[in-house]
């Protein structure tokens, strides 16, 4: 009982609902002053213009009923009266006339606000003042160095910042990653958003991250996977963070180096194209584009922004649309206007079946589909049976391929597919014959091909389950594929494998393997499976009735696809590579049986090749270490000596009468040099300007359509000439942008004709900074 004082409650009711306030007035202690009845924009709830509808009636708290009365209207505006109660009564249906009919069978939606009653009970004025907020809403402050409560803009970003982190650990816990579509997009934008208000605190790096294990404090008790996943989870918003900050730096350089050409020509408005450009190639913000462009006095050119906003989203659901048209036309074409049954499945214990019947025949005609009687040899199209032993691709594992028979004829099965309802498209190449409806054929999958495709999805489930044995609990799979000739698994995790890591890995499916162990595969209802403890992927959906695989002692899984029948037939297994794909998200790929000893085989030739090739002799192992780290001494010594002679000819060398000037009594050398990494085009620079002593060095590089420029200015000269300003007013004459340092600075260009024009143009880029 929460015991809420009958003197701060409120009921409302619909006006017309007589029901509703006579038994608030009956069977409750609240007086008739506080049963109000409310017009149709407050206490009358529709789905939509049409649909089922009705009254509603809502409880209300007073939260200061200290202060004098106000009322209704204003206390429920300015928060005061806080609704924190609501009940439907759904019992009519509205017709497009706006008629209503009593539903045949009414009921009551109701619902309160869980962090509503709790601000009551606590006695605060909002959610973000309970104990769930106000710890979270602290320690960003403390983050920021700000104190909640002070400023109500700051506040703004410090609530935003909490419940976002709060929406972002929950979808990393239930094991969705950032990506650019779907879920993943979605994570990726809401966190993204709030680093944006981080941004607007004064936080130039990244801090997110370091609230996740606030929140577990808060609510890990009650969400154990928090705590579970916590690691993983501030790993990957850390790299999530960085990888946005970098963007925001290398992109806000390029919103520069275009206001700076912009204004060379004379104009003070970024125009929607270039600024859509920067939005979408490099990933910049919208709001700190309009920001750097304030900065520097300009206008965006938002009209012609939303236009090109406009036409990209077009352009993207054109492609959708035509894929999943595509799709929908061939499903609408095999059906007819009869509906088809389910394909029936018989390939889980055999690749061959001889009385299949056809049902529905398809071919191609000028792009679209087109439903046939008959397909003759040398045509594609697409056949449905009434039984198949083709697997139609699902759950990661590819379709199946092989051949369909009959008196004087044959197809070749290329792959295989099903829609939502069940039904399997086969798509062939005729290679014989004609094949027409109701005949009876034969089905061969490809054996082989099938066999290996069952090896590595068996091992698929058993690198699931060793990772998790590995790197603990909080691995989490995301994504795979199983196909003949390799499998792919992707886990959520914050790093990658040690080498230690990956051998255990290995070992472990590999002793799995020589263990023999019979699969036990079942059907049952999704509840039992999951009482089983059979794992359930996130994002998969699941029927009534499920298959699970049971690797005994290592592995249980809900899977639908198809396996071996014992862990002996996987053979081999080897990891060919272990990688990131996204923030949080790692690859493996491997292969099994025959495809991994064919791997060992490949291995080993190139390893033969190499030691031959750099003249080391075979045998001794430790010997050919060490004739490799020989010659690899031996490429950096040469590497360092050419370093050598390049700063030589660059700090001995006279400047010729064009590379040197003077302005305003300042020293300026403007010289190409020959192409170096950055890290030597950087040491030349600052030798030229040690040389000086006193002045401007600017240097340029250009080798296979590339232009690399860099600035350097003395200490005692940044007042007057800063690096920074002078290569973003050079990098676009060659094509490219950059940026830096007042002291030092670097930028990169696609246009190397034009560098003598970039290094002709110094003068003139110095003299504008000194007018200034």
């Amino acid at each position: 009982m929460w015991k809420l004082p009958v003197g701060r409650l409120f009921a409302t009711v619909y006006e017309e609902d007589d029901e509703a306030h006579d038994l608030w007035g009956r069977l409750s202690d609240l007086p008739a002053s506080r049963i109000l009845r409310c017009g149709k924009k407050d206490n009358f709830w529709a789905m939509g213009e049409t649909g089922p509808c009705g009254p509603c009636s809502e409880i209300f708290v007073d939260l200061h009923p200290g202060r004098p009365a106000v009322g209704w209207d204003e206390g429920t505006e300015s928060g005061r009266y806080l609704e924190i109660w609501n009940l439907v009564f759904m019992q009519y249906a509205r017709d497009d006339q706006g008629n209503l009919t009593p539903l045949p069978n009414p009921s009551i939606d109701t619902g309160a606000g869980l962090e509503r009653v709790a601000a009551v009970l606590q006695g605060v004025d909002s959610n973000y003042e309970t104990d769930l907020f106000r710890p979270i809403l602290d320690a960003a402050a403390a983050l920021a160095d700000l104190r909640y409560g002070r400023d109500a803009a700051k506040d703004v970003s410090l609530r935003v910042i909490a419940d976002h982190l709060r929406a972002v650990s929950f979808l990393l816990a239930d094991g969705v990653i950032p990506g650019n579509e779907g879920r993943g997009y979605v994570l990726r934008r809401i966190l993204r958003r709030a680093v944006r208000h981080g941004m607007r605190l004064g936080f130039e790096g990244p801090f997110f991250h370091k609230l996740v294990p606030v929140l577990g404090e808060v609510m890990g008790t009650t969400y154990p996977e928090l705590a579970e996943t916590r690691q993983a989870s501030v790993a990957t918003l850390h790299a999530e963070e960085e990888k946005f900050f970098a963007t925001v730096a290398n992109g806000s350089r390029q919103v520069q180096s275009e206001i700076e050409r912009l204004r060379g020509q004379g104009t003070s408005i970024l125009p929607g194209e270039i600024a859509f450009r920067l939005y979408d190639t490099y990933g910049l913000p919208r709001e700190i584009i309009k920001e750097i462009a304030e900065e520097e006095r300009f206008g965006v050119d938002d009209a012609g922004f939303e236009e090109m906003l406009k036409k990209q989203r077009e352009a993207a659901r054109k492609a959708t649309q035509e894929l999943q048209n595509r799709m929908a036309a061939l499903r609408e074409v095999i059906r007819g206007h009869a509906e088809l049954a389910e394909t029936r499945f018989e390939g889980y214990e055999r690749t061959e079946i001889n009385d299949a019947e056809v049902v529905r025949l398809a071919t191609w005609k000028d792009g679209a589909p087109e439903r046939v009687s008959n397909l003759s040899a040398g045509q594609a199209g697409v056949v449905v049976l009434d039984q198949t032993v083709f697997y139609a691709e699902s759950g990661g594992q590819v379709g199946d391929t092989g051949e369909i028979l009959w008196d004087g004829g044959r197809a070749r099965v290329v792959d295989t597919q099903k829609d939502n309802s069940g039904v399997i498209f086969h798509f062939v190449e005729m290679e014989q014959g004609q094949i027409s409806r109701h005949l009876r054929v034969s089905l061969r999958v490809d054996h082989e091909l099938r066999l290996a495709t069952q090896r590595n999805h068996t091992a698929t489930h058993i690198v699931h389950a060793a990772l998790r044995q590995v790197l603990g609990k909080s691995v989490r799979q995301a994504g795979s594929l199983v196909a003949p000739d390799r499998l792919r698994f992707d886990y959520t995790y914050h790093r990658g494998l040690f080498r230690q890591e990956l051998e255990k890995l290995e070992d472990l499916v590999n002793e799995w393997a020589r263990r023999a162990v019979g699969l036990e595969i079942v059907t049952r209802s999704y509840q039992e499976a999951v009482a089983a403890g059979a794992m359930a992927l996130f994002g998969e959906k699941y029927g009534e009735r499920v298959r699970t695989v049971n690797v005994p002692g290592c592995s249980l899984e809900l899977c639908g696809g198809c396996h071996v029948r014992n862990t002996g037939e996987i053979g081999m297994f080897l990891v060919e590579s272990e990688r990131g794909v996204a923030s949080g998200v790692r690859r493996i790929e491997a292969v099994t049986g025959e495809y991994a000893l064919q791997e060992v085989r490949r291995q080993r030739a190139a390893y033969d090749e190499l030691t031959q090739r750099l003249g080391i002799r075979s045998g001794d192992f430790d010997q050919q270490l060490q004739k490799a780290d020989q010659l690899r001494q031996r490429q950096n010594d040469l590497e360092n000596e050419m370093k050598r002679l390049r700063m030589q000819l660059i700090s001995g060398a006279p400047q010729a009468a064009d590379e040197e000037m003077v302005i305003d009594g300042i020293r300026v050398v403007a010289r190409e040099v020959p192409m170096a990494p950055a890290n030597d085009m950087r040491d030349m620079a600052d030798t030229l300007r040690s040389k000086l002593g006193s002045g401007v060095v600017v240097i340029g590089a250009r080798s296979d359509g590339n232009v690399s420029l860099v600035a350097a200015v003395t200490k005692d000269l940044t007042g007057r000439v800063r690096a920074g300003d002078l290569v973003k007013r050079l990098s676009p004459i060659v094509g490219g942008g950059g940026g830096g340092r007042p002291d030092f600075a670097q930028a990169g260009g696609k246009d190397p004709d034009k560098l003598p024009d970039a290094l002709a143009a110094v003068r003139e880029a110095v003299e504008e900074q000194l007018v200034r």
